[in-house]
């Protein structure tokens, strides 16, 4: 599934202060729970931390893509963030990461997990979609940005 079907108005956040890579996964975290009131805030950064604990999601470029499957999620959920500044993630080319990309899916969606997973990599590899997503001044142009992609 293309990261542009999964996204909406409410789950693009431009310019949120990260401070760490724990803290950040955290508020993504809260998010996720208040907007999807059959998730528990709890779960989702046990899912996401574990997934952190097998390796880091920081993919290079200044992109993470923390991701996880639960049991309790009843539909594939994605968040696009970019932080005010830029935090470490441990990420496989050593810089430090502004754009982040946070997938949960239920448990049993391995398939949908891994070609979403595929569709976003493929997709924050492209300069010109980094720099628009970074040039983004405003949740509401963040997400314009992904919109028009699929265009």
């Amino acid at each position: 599934m293309l990261i542009q079907k999964l996204l909406t108005p409410s789950r693009t956040l431009c310019g949120l202060e990260g401070g760490s890579k724990k803290r950040l996964l955290e508020q993504t975290s809260q998010l996720i729970a208040d907007q999807n009131p059959g998730l528990d805030a709890d779960t989702v950064f046990a899912g996401l931390l574990g997934r952190e604990r097998l390796g880091s999601t920081g993919i290079g470029d200044g992109v993470a893509i923390p991701h996880c499957r639960l049991k309790d999620c009843p539909t594939a959920l994605g968040y696009l963030i970019t932080l005010s500044e830029p935090i470490d993630f441990d990420s496989i080319d050593g810089k430090p990461v502004d754009l982040i990309f946070t997938l949960v899916v239920p448990e049993e969606a391995c398939e949908e997990h891994l070609q979403t997973l595929a569709s976003a990599a493929e997709l924050f590899s492209q300069e010109a979609v980094r720099s628009a997503l970074r040039a983004s001044q405003s949740d509401a142009a963040l997400f314009n940005v992904i919109s028009d992609l699929s265009k």
